[in-house]
């Protein structure tokens, strides 16, 4: 996700919704499932309802933000348990008595793996505060929601928020998959567009099957495009709102911004799993003497820490630690967490979009091949 991180405890009134930003809780807090469900034909998408293990209020958030969990899962190789750290839209409104997330099972994803086959109902999630900056805009001016895949889930609480405060609001959704076997809420959706004169309902099917009817099943046939959004959307200042893997973005971002789409208006966010490593990893920074035993300093906290290789990355040791460090996408794409890198050397897991500044380093996506210090 290409968010950042709004850390400022501002309060936000979106109409009759108010929610804190970056407020909630301090670290992670277990929340208890209390529901599991479905959400496809193809039984590859999986929502979950969560609630205080504590039985404590849940915080407000606000439609678009996201839970960050952390996950202890076995490795695939060895069976030996491991920490990862996973970002989730929240998938329903604020203002309900517990969350929904809802998750993608990613061919050999290790988290989304666990959740579907693992997580039941009465089991508990470690999770930080709501947090995020991708967040539906308050007002009355038009709102073009354009999601790809597992993308949809941030416009659904977008969706029903402002169907709450008010359904008169234009509201397009373009919602591409391939076929109906892969789409949620397909039928939940097209009642809403029924139902609530300002919501208009896309789903754009790039392969529909042999059993598929226009009208029905999909509306479009195809891609989401900068044609098709051009025929059906009137020339007004409307507010983009595009989240999806990133090959999705590319293409609709430099074709909105072509069309003549103010930067204020354009909102975006990129869904991505952490790949695997690359045959080439990205060269290793700074200057350090190899160590058999690693120790990372966080030099702004005072915290020395050993690197035992229990969690993946730079970012999830300081978590794993109490320290409070910046994050945006925790996937190398946004450069929030950049950090300067003091002494030592890191590896990258993957070549990262986002290019790190010379002596800097990104914390999401690193491991220390020797001792450390960042300035975290």
């Amino acid at each position: 996700m290409t968010e950042m991180q709004d850390r400022t405890n501002r309060v936000v009134p979106i109409g009759g919704v108010t929610a804190s930003v970056g407020a909630g809780w301090s670290g992670f807090r277990a929340l208890r499932v209390v529901g599991k469900t479905l959400e496809d034909e193809a039984r590859t998408l999986c929502s979950f309802e969560l609630v205080a293990a504590d039985g404590g209020p849940l915080p407000e958030f606000l439609p678009g933000q996201f839970l960050t969990f952390r996950l202890e899962v076995p490795d695939p190789a060895s069976g030996v348990m491991r920490v990862v750290t996973r970002c989730y839209s929240l998938s329903d409104r604020p203002g309900l008595d517990r969350y929904r997330i809802s998750v993608k099972r990613v061919p050999g994803g290790v988290a989304s793996g666990f959740l579907h086959d693992a997580v039941s109902v009465g089991g508990t999630l470690q999770a930080l505060a709501p947090s995020g900056s991708f967040v539906l805009e308050p007002g009355e001016a038009p709102v073009v929601l354009i999601a790809g895949g597992i993308g949809i889930t941030p416009f659904l609480s977008m969706i029903h928020t402002q169907i709450a405060i008010d359904p008169n609001r234009e509201v397009w959704l373009f919602y591409g998959v391939r076929d109906a076997r892969e789409q949620g809420w397909h039928d939940h959706l097209a009642l809403l567009s029924e139902d609530c004169p300002g919501f208009r309902y896309f789903a754009c099917h790039s392969r529909p099957g042999a059993d598929e009817r226009a009208g029905r099943d999909y509306h479009h046939a195809g891609r989401v495009d900068i044609t098709l959004l051009r025929l059906s959307l009137s020339l007004r200042l409307y507010h983009f709102y595009l989240c999806g893997p990133p090959g999705f973005m590319e293409t609709l971002t430099p074709a909105l911004e072509a069309w003549g789409v103010p930067a204020d208006r354009l909102h975006s966010e990129a869904f991505v799993s952490p790949p695997g490593p690359v045959s080439s990893p990205a060269p290793v920074i700074g200057a350090g003497s190899e160590a058999e035993g690693r120790w990372v300093t966080f030099r702004q906290t005072g915290k020395t820490v050993p690197w035992d290789g229990s969690v993946e990355t730079l970012l999830e040791c300081a978590e794993a630690h109490g320290i409070d460090a910046p994050f945006g996408c925790r996937g190398g794409i946004c450069g929030a967490c950049q950090t300067p890198l003091v002494q030592g050397k890191v590896e990258y897991l993957y070549n990262p979009e986002f290019t790190p500044d010379p002596g800097t380093c990104l914390p999401c996506v690193v491991r220390p091949l020797t001792d450390l210090i960042v300035a975290l």
